[in-house]
């Protein structure tokens, strides 16, 4: 099981799996003030958040040409969820953009796409165990597809055991990536812990801040699904303000080395 850093121990020893850093106690409606802080941080790196906004862009049109391309309804939701999976790691470069506007600094996109070797090995850890989640979540899509009905034109109640199933199966696994993805890259980026470190962190964090975390995840699927409907337009926007606002959630939720102490206990 994961331990409570010390103030000194922001490493984790070579015989130590993992560790969880202390967080604070957030209110329900905090996320709506990270919103506010992003937005203001477009104004201050409008050059990047054009650039990042327009990869966000062209990643969620290119899931909607190929689901044009196959024709079928039955490919959006695993298209989303690859686009949910991804989406934390490629806003690295906006975490790196509000943490240099946080220390007063002016942010460069160069400096932005170097954030990925900041913490390199955690990093495309991450990246690898998203993607084993993604590949996994595909396996399951489609056996799912098997309860979906075979004839034209089938009752509604031929379609709810798909319907159901994959819902149900969609929100846990939704659920738990949420929780690992959260906070964990921005994690690692500033502090440079191990992946397990930074996964048992966000989880934490999560899980002790419910009411937040779903107000905050309510958030991203209505920023998400306003890029889609307008074509992946809407990513150009919502996704900068989205990453810059992640960066403030983590600054607020996560308590910072100075503050390790006292959640120490006596």
């Amino acid at each position: 099981m994961p331990r409570t850093a010390k103030p000194s121990d922001f490493r984790t020893p070579d015989n130590e799996y993992a560790r969880t850093i202390p967080c604070e106690k957030i209110a329900t409606f905090a996320p709506l003030q990270w919103l506010k802080l992003g937005f203001r941080d477009i104004f201050k790196a409008p050059v990047i958040s054009l650039f990042y906004g327009i990869c966000f862009a062209v990643a969620a049109a290119g899931i909607e040409w190929l689901v044009y391309l196959q024709g079928s309804h039955l490919v959006i939701f695993p298209s989303l969820i690859v686009y949910m999976l991804i989406g934390p790691f490629l806003a690295l470069g906006l975490y790196d953009a509000s943490w240099q506007i946080e220390k007063h600094h002016k942010p460069k996109l160069f400096h932005s796409i170097k954030a990925i070797k900041r913490n390199g090995v955690s990093q495309w850890s991450f990246a690898l165990l998203l993607c084993v989640a993604m590949i996994f979540w595909m396996r399951i899509a489609a056996l799912l597809h098997a309860l979906y009905p075979e004839m034209q034109g089938a009752s509604i109640e031929a379609f709810l055991p798909f319907l159901i199933s994959g819902s149900v199966v969609g929100f846990i696994f939704s659920c738990v990536i949420f929780s690992m993805s959260a906070f964990s890259i921005p994690l690692m980026m500033e502090r440079r812990v191990d992946m397990m470190t930074a996964v048992f962190t966000s989880y934490h964090a999560v899980k002790n801040n419910l009411s937040a975390m779903v107000v905050w995840a309510g958030i991203i699927v209505l920023f998400i699904g306003f890029g889609f409907v307008t074509a992946g337009i809407g990513m150009i926007i919502a996704m900068p303000i989205l990453g810059f606002a992640t960066w403030h959630g983590y600054r607020q939720t996560i308590s910072r080395k100075h503050e390790i102490h006292h959640h120490i206990p006596k």
